[in-house]
C-alpha cells in the first residue's frame, strides 16, 4: 500500500534499512552527459499521438499509450522509456549504481530513486512535447481484446500530453476523453474479462492519506481508487504477459513468477472476508470475488490487504537457468518490461524481447549480467516490502498514539486460542492489528487500544474493552 504522509518523516526508516536516498554529485554529472546510443536505428514514430497517465506530480514517466479502434478490434501502441540506450554498452557509474539499487524504493514522502533525476525525470522520461527514445510495443487485439499479434522495436516518440488519474477519470465521467485514450476504458474492461485474466488475483489497493486535523492530530483517510487506474494497469499487464509468453516460446529471458496459494491460505482468506461481512462461495474464484467488491470502503480495503497474503513468494527466474513458471496472480507467464526507470530487470527483459522480434542474438551485457540482476531483484524486492511495512506501521502508530486507552469498534478476522490473541480490523481509522483476547470470529465488538509505540512502530488492542 502506498501512503501519502507529508507530516511524517521517513528518513530514519531509509537509514535503518540502508536505502540510499540521494546520489553522489559525480553521478548527477555523469547522468547529464549520457545520450541515446541507439539514435541511428530507431523507427520514427512521432506521428503516433501518445499520452501519459501517472500519479499527480510524477516526472519519471515510463509509459505512454495510444489506442485506436480497427475494423477487427483494436491496435494498442505502448511506448516504454528506453533506459538501456543511455546506460548500457559502455562502462559507467550510473549502470553500476543501478545494479546495486535494483529498483526505486517508494518511501511515502519521497522515492529513493533507481537513477539520478537527470535521467529518470529528464532525458529518459517520456515527458510531453519533446522527442524521446523509446521501446515501442504494438499489439493487435480482436473485438474481445484478445491478442492476435504483437511486435516490439526501438522508436523515436513524442508524447502529446501528460495526465494524472484524476484528470482522466473526470474526463471519462464527462465523456470528453483525449482521443488517444478514448478506447482505454473499453479495452481495459475487456482485458479484465479476457480468458487470460478472468481468474487472476488483481489487487486494487486504495491509497491512504494521512491528514492533520485542526486540533493538530493525524487521521488516516482512504483515497478512492479510480477505475481508470485499473484500466491503465491492464495495458501494462498485457505487455508483461505478451513479453513473458514471447520469452517462454523462445526459451530465453526473465520471468516474474508466483506460485499458487496453498489450500490453507485460501481457506483462511475466505474465512476472513466472510468475517468482514462479504459473501464468497466455496467454489468462487478469489480473483472473481476481488473484482466485484468495492475496494474504496474500509472493509473492501481490508479484504484487498488480506489478499496480499495469497501473493507471497514472488520471484524472478532466468530461463537459461530454470524451467518456465507462471505468475499465479496474473494468470499466465509474465515478465517485467514496462518500468525501466524504476526497475532494473525491465531493461534486461526488454532487450531480450527486442532481440527475439528482430531475430538477433541477445546482447552479451544481458546474458553476462543475468545472474547478478536476478539476485539484485530478489534482494531489493524483499527490501521494498520490508520498508513498505515499516512505513505503514510507523504511520498507524503515529495516528493512533493520542488515542491509547480509547475504545474502537472492530471486526474479528481470526482468533488464535492457543496464543490468547486475535487479528482484528478497525474501520475508523482503517487498521489491521493484533488484539489480546479471544472474541468470537466474525463478531463486531469494542476493543481498547493499549499500545501505540512510534519508536517500535507497533500498535495493539485488547478485548474485552474497558
Amino acid at each position: 500500500m502506498k501512503l501519502y504522509a507529508a507530516p511524517l518523516d521517513f528518513r530514519d526508516i531509509a537509514s535503518e534499512f540502508g536505502v540510499p536516498t540521494d546520489f553522489a554529485p559525480e553521478l548527477h554529472e555523469e547522468a547529464r552527459r549520457l545520450g541515446d546510443a541507439c539514435a541511428d536505428s530507431r523507427r520514427d514514430a512521432r506521428d503516433i499521438a501518445f499520452v501519459t497517465i501517472d500519479p499527480p506530480g510524477s516526472m519519471d514517466l515510463d509509459q505512454a499509450v495510444c489506442i485506436a479502434r480497427t475494423e477487427s478490434g483494436y491496435t494498442v501502441f505502448y511506448a516504454i522509456a528506453d533506459v538501456a540506450a543511455f546506460v548500457e554498452g559502455t562502462d559507467n557509474r550510473i549502470k553500476e549504481e543501478s545494479l546495486k539499487r535494483g529498483q526505486t524504493i517508494y518511501l511515502p514522502d519521497e522515492p529513493a530513486r533507481l537513477h539520478p533525476e537527470e535521467l529518470s525525470e529528464g532525458e529518459a522520461s517520456l515527458l510531453p512535447d519533446v522527442d524521446r527514445p523509446a521501446v515501442l510495443w504494438t499489439f493487435h487485439l480482436d473485438e474481445k481484446a484478445e491478442v492476435k499479434g504483437a511486435h516490439v522495436e526501438r522508436a523515436l516518440v513524442r508524447s502529446r500530453a501528460r495526465f494524472d488519474y484524476d484528470e482522466v477519470q473526470e474526463a471519462v465521467d464527462r465523456g470528453e476523453v483525449h482521443a488517444s485514450i478514448s478506447m482505454l476504458a473499453e479495452v481495459g474492461r475487456l482485458r479484465q474479462e479476457s480468458s487470460e485474466r478472468r481468474n487472476a488475483i488483481n489487487l486494487r489497493l486504495p491509497s491512504v492519506r494521512v491528514m492533520e486535523t485542526e486540533e493538530g492530530r493525524f487521521e488516516l483517510v482512504i483515497e478512492p481508487r479510480h477505475p481508470v487506474m485499473d484500466y491503465n494497469s491492464e495495458i501494462s499487464l498485457l505487455t508483461g504477459m505478451v513479453a513473458g509468453q514471447m520469452m517462454v516460446d523462445a526459451g530465453k529471458g526473465f520471468l516474474r513468477t508466483l506460485g499458487p496459494a496453498g489450500e490453507g491460505a485460501e481457506a483462511e482468506f475466505r474465512t476472513e472476508v466472510r468475517n468482514l461481512g462479504f459473501t464468497i462461495g466455496d467454489d468462487e474464484e478469489i480473483g472473481t470475488f476481488l473484482a466485484r467488491i468495492d475496494a474504496d470502503t474500509p472493509r473492501g480495503m481490508a479484504a484487498m490487504r488480506e489478499a496480499q497474503k495469497l501473493l507471497r513468494g514472488a520471484g524472478y527466474i532466468d530461463l537459461d537457468e530454470k524451467a518456465p513458471e507462471v505468475h499465479a496472480g496474473i494468470g499466465g507467464y509474465y515478465s517485467h518490461v514496462t518500468a525501466p526507470l524504476r526497475r532494473l530487470i525491465d531493461r534486461y527483459a526488454t532487450e531480450v524481447c527486442l532481440a527475439i522480434c528482430a531475430g538477433t542474438e541477445v546482447p552479451e551485457w544481458v546474458t553476462d549480467g543475468a545472474a547478478e540482476v536476478v539476485k539484485t531483484m530478489q534482494r531489493t524486492s524483499q527490501l521494498a516490502n520490508t520498508v513498505d511495512r515499516a512505513c505503514l506501521n510507523l504511520t498507524e502508530a503515529t495516528v493512533l498514539k493520542p488515542w491509547v486507552g480509547q475504545n474502537f469498534r472492530a471486526v474479528v478476522l481470526k482468533t488464535e486460542s492457543e496464543r490468547d490473541q486475535s487479528r482484528i480490523f478497525v474501520s475508523d481509522p482503517p487498521v489491521l492489528a493484533p488484539c489480546l483476547g479471544q472474541p468470537e470470529e466474525g463478531e463486531e465488538t469494542n476493543v481498547s487500544l493499549i499500545r501505540a509505540s512510534v519508536e517500535e512502530r507497533e500498535v495493539a488492542f485488547a478485548w474485552p474493552a474497558d
